[in-house]
């Protein structure tokens, strides 16, 4: 049994963090931010806040030879009156490369957001702590050991780089990191950096752990690293969002637009190809030749043909389910009211006029990754987002599309990430 002197105990640094473009120090541990400060400032709604500071895709990743690990956190539960409650966040143990636990904790601040009246309420938490006990055996393979204290001091263990997966959807204080060995910063990987943004389906809606969000399944088939700027509801061509992905250092990027677009109702089709074109520009000043794929809506049939906004079927919560519908009409796509399908037509005569001079931009057909075929199989079961089991099959899709068969193939490998010229 660990005492209290055999725990070492290393601060939460940015330089024990990836995937994450910020770190703010709070009174109750560091948050990490998937914005920078700057663009933070320029939030216009909570809904956004709320979304980047939620760390799908962030782990911290160090280099030990501990068997055990704990971590404090403060982690922030969102209840919704009249709708089952959420899961907890999943906290997820990778150790050379292999998931080896998962881990969750029941309590921590809380906000109770009523989405009929628009407004949010929150109420402080305990801290809790996350633990993980490992055994090494002598092919040197990792399991976990389902204990509540860690054994062992890590002598003679083989050092090994380990990843915590936070929350994708849960946003997290990070209080204290302990280990029963030292911990040391890993060194760079060698693989590529894939930044991608996009909309609540990017960030992980309705996928069962952070590991399991379509990205980061996709990262792993491509053997890439991934900085998700995937935001629920967030992904609406803002220009700041534009700068983050201009400053953020990158090997191959991606930008899925669309859905979050029409289910806002939040422009017209003659401001959106403007905007398009601004936020790629933003992108390119940044990344002039980095390979850039544009990522057209997958299929979602409350919004094929109909335009936003979206709102929640105020039926469902009392039936015990959260449902979405589209309130728009569809005959108002004549007045330039956006639908996916308009969505879809617009992003690739964009793509195809701007590669006539930009070699390095692509475009992939989001129906290509989940498409009307596939919600006959595999329906949405809130008629917006998918369930895990189609994340998995979009992030296969997308490492067969985009790593191995498509734009960022010869690009795979080792090299260092770059930055604004």
């Amino acid at each position: 049994m660990n005492t209290a002197e055999d725990w070492i105990t290393t601060p939460v640094t940015a330089d024990l963090l990836r995937g994450a473009l910020d770190l703010e120090h709070t009174e109750r541990g560091v948050l990490p931010h998937r914005l920078p400060a700057r663009a933070r400032r320029q939030i216009p709604d909570g809904q956004l806040a709320m979304a980047e500071s939620q760390p799908s895709g962030v782990r911290l990743v160090f280099r030990t030879r501990a068997t055990a690990v704990e971590l404090d956190v403060v982690a922030t539960k969102r209840i919704y009156p009249g709708v089952p409650p959420r899961p907890d966040g999943v906290y997820e143990l990778v150790v050379g490369g292999r998931l080896v636990g998962r881990g969750s904790v029941p309590d921590g601040d809380t906000v109770t957001v009523d989405m009929a009246a628009g407004t949010a309420e929150t109420r402080p938490g305990p801290v809790e702590t996350v633990r993980f006990t490992t055994l090494t055996n002598a092919a040197g393979d990792v399991e976990r050991k389902a204990q509540g204290n860690g054994e062992g001091d890590g002598e003679g263990a083989v050092e090994q780089d380990v990843e915590i997966w936070l929350p994708h959807d849960e946003s997290t204080r990070l209080v204290a990191l302990r280990t029963n060995a030292p911990v040391r910063t890993a060194p760079p990987s060698g693989r590529k950096v894939w930044l991608h943004h996009g909309s609540s389906i990017s960030h992980g809606s309705n996928a069962a752990t952070p590991t399991g969000t379509w990205p980061a399944v996709a990262a792993a088939l491509g053997g890439v690293e991934l900085v998700n700027l995937g935001f629920g509801g967030g992904a609406l061509l803002d220009p700041f969002t534009a700068r983050a992905l201009r400053d953020t250092p990158a090997d191959l990027i991606s930008v899925k637009i669309g859905i979050n677009l029409v289910n806002a109702d939040l422009m017209r089709l003659r401001a959106f190809g403007p905007a398009v074109h601004g936020f790629l520009d933003t992108v390119r000043e940044g990344h002039p030749t980095t390979p850039l794929l544009v990522v057209s809506p997958l299929y979602c049939p409350i919004h094929e043909d109909t335009p936003g906004p979206s709102a929640m079927d105020l039926g469902a919560p009392g039936e015990g389910r959260l449902r979405f519908v589209a309130t728009g009409d569809p005959a108002q796509t004549a007045a330039g009211k956006l639908t996916l399908t308009v969505i879809r037509e617009e992003l690739a005569r964009i793509v195809r006029l701007r590669a006539a001079t930009d070699p390095n931009l692509f475009h992939l057909d989001g129906l290509a990754l989940y498409g009307a075929s596939d919600h006959a199989e595999l329906p949405l079961p809130d008629d917006l987002h998918p369930d895990a089991a189609t994340h998995r099959l979009i992030g296969e899709r997308f490492a067969r599309l985009a790593f191995s068969d498509g734009p960022f193939t010869t690009v795979g490998g080792r090299g260092t990430a770059t930055s604004r010229p």
